[in-house]
């Protein structure tokens, strides 16, 4: 059966809001040290597979509007809010997260801009790339075994993922450029 795309009351939805109202809990027990945590990592890992299982039953049921507006603010807010918070925690360097909120911030905002003009830039692969490593950076510094003996993993997933952002900003501007420029013509003939 699929979902009406202007349906809000969907098993997707409950899914992301779940993520996005558990986001702050997640904050609070991630600990004040650079060792990890078994409930701060455990967590984690329930929030970031809550992302992939809201994934599986949109496509399952149908996207919805909701959705496509949600499940992004639920992913931002949890990944920064994470990484902001590992930073105070002095585990994180802020140089690489604010890189990255920064290409939020500025994706967002452009997105909104463009949108109005009728031009819809979906998730590109490569940004979908970026949140996997964004969350695995995050749960790597989270995880006991890997916090303090493997930190160079979880630094390497933090700066792919400050790569993966800029790529993944030059590619939605190209994206939205080109298909201006396509909707300029038709509009022309």
């Amino acid at each position: 059966m699929t979902m009406d795309p202007l349906s809000l009351a969907t098993w997707a939805n409950a899914v992301t809001v779940g993520r996005l109202l558990l986001s702050p809990v997640m904050f609070l027990v991630i600990p004040e040290h650079d060792r990890g945590a078994w409930g701060a990592f455990t967590l984690w890992f329930v929030l970031s597979l809550s992302d992939a299982i809201d994934g599986v039953i949109a496509r399952r049921r149908g996207p919805t509007r909701s959705g496509a507006f949600l499940d992004p603010l639920a992913d931002k807010v949890l990944v920064l809010g994470a990484m902001f918070t590992l930073v105070t925690r002095e585990v994180f360097w802020i140089l690489p997260v604010a890189l990255i909120a920064g290409r939020e911030i500025v994706i967002s905002v452009y997105r909104t801009f463009v949108a109005a003009k009728g031009v819809s830039i979906p998730a590109s692969r490569i940004a979908k790339w970026k949140t996997v490593c964004q969350q695995l950076a995050v749960g790597f510094a989270l995880w006991p075994w890997f916090a303090v003996d493997a930190k160079w993993l979880w630094v390497t997933l933090l700066w792919a993922a400050v790569v993966l952002s800029l790529i993944s900003a030059i590619q939605y501007f190209w994206y939205s450029r080109v298909t201006e420029r396509v909707l300029a013509g038709s509009a022309a003939r």
